[in-house]
C-alpha cells in the first residue's frame, strides 16, 4: 500500500491572537509543523500544541521562520547564512526543549514562508538550514519543496529528507511555487486541489501555470491550517486519499519501519 504524510502548519496563534483551527485539524493530519515564536507562536502556544499533537499521536515538527511577527514570516529578509544557521538552531532547540517536557520526540523540521521559499532557490541558505538542523539533531527529517535546493542541501549534509507538495498552491514551470503576490497563487476550489494532489501522489505529475506537466515527488502533502476552509478541506483530502488506497502516516512512522 502506498503511504504519504499529511502535514499542516500549526501553533501560529500568539498572545491574544488566535490563528487557525489547530485542535480540529490535528484530528486529520499525521504531522504538525509547529511555529517556534519568530514568525508566529509563543511559549504558551508551543507548549499547548506540542502536548496536544503528542496526545493524538501526530508527528511533531519545528516550523522555524524569519523573525518577522508583523509580516507572518512571509517577507524576505537579507540575512547571511550564518544568521540563518543561528536562527534555525535556536528555534529547533526551543521545540525540542518543550517536547522533552512532554516526553515527546521531535521528528522533523520544515522552514516557514519566505525562509522556505528562499531556501528552495538559494543553495547557501538551504545549506545553512540543513547544517543547523544536523548540528542540533542529525536524526531529524528535513521537509523541503520537492526538487528544490533545500532538498539537495539536506541530502548532502546527511539528513533524511521528505519532499513536500502543496495541496492549495499553483506551480511554476521550474517546480517552484507561484508567489503569493500573484493572483493565481492559490487554488480555492477544493475539488480541483484534491484531484491535483491525488495525481501528484499516484502519477508524480502536476500541471504548472503554463499548462505543461512537470514531474514531482510527493513524500508529504501540506495543507495550510490558517486558511478559512482548512478543516473541511483536510477532511475531504484525507477521505479521497484513503479511497484511492493511499495510507496516511507520518514520516516518523515510515522512518522507524
Amino acid at each position: 500500500m502506498k503511504s504519504v504524510d499529511l502535514n499542516s502548519d500549526l501553533g501560529e496563534s500568539f498572545g491574544a491572537y488566535t490563528i487557525g483551527n489547530d485542535e480540529n485539524v490535528l484530528e486529520f493530519i499525521s504531522s504538525a509543523n509547529i511555529a517556534c515564536g519568530y514568525h508566529a507562536g509563543d511559549h504558551n502556544v508551543m507548549m499547548k500544541t506540542v502536548k496536544l499533537a503528542h496526545s493524538l499521536g501526530v508527528g511533531i515538527g519545528a516550523h522555524p521562520g524569519f523573525p518577522d511577527l508583523g509580516g507572518f514570516g512571509r517577507r524576505d529578509m537579507n540575512l547571511s547564512p550564518d544568521e540563518v544557521f543561528n536562527l534555525v538552531a535556536y528555534q529547533v532547540g526551543a521545540i525540542q526543549g518543550i517536547a522533552n517536557v512532554h516526553q515527546a520526540r521531535v521528528q522533523h523540521v520544515k522552514p516557514h514562508g519566505a525562509l522556505y521559499n528562499r531556501a528552495a532557490k538559494d543553495y547557501s541558505i538551504a545549506k545553512a538550514i540543513a547544517s543547523a538542523i544536523y548540528s542540533v539533531n542529525p536524526d531529524l527529517v528535513l521537509y523541503g519543496l520537492a526538487g528544490s535546493e533545500l532538498v539537495r542541501a539536506g541530502k548532502e549534509v546527511g539528513l533524511t529528507v521528505a519532499e513536500e507538495v502543496f495541496a492549495d498552491r499553483t506551480y511554476q514551470p521550474d517546480g517552484t511555487l507561484t508567489p503569493r503576490s500573484e493572483p493565481n497563487a492559490m487554488i480555492h476550489d477544493a475539488d480541483t486541489a484534491v484531484e491535483r494532489v491525488i495525481r501528484m501522489v499516484t502519477e508524480q505529475k502536476v500541471t504548472a501555470v503554463d499548462g505543461q506537466d512537470i514531474s514531482i515527488n510527493a513524500d508529504t502533502i501540506c495543507v495550510h491550517g490558517d486558511e478559512p476552509e482548512a478543516l473541511r478541506f483536510v477532511q475531504q483530502l484525507r477521505r479521497r486519499l484513503e479511497e484511492e488506497g493511499i495510507h496516511i502516516e507520518s514520516v516518523g512512522v515510515r522512518g522507524n519501519e
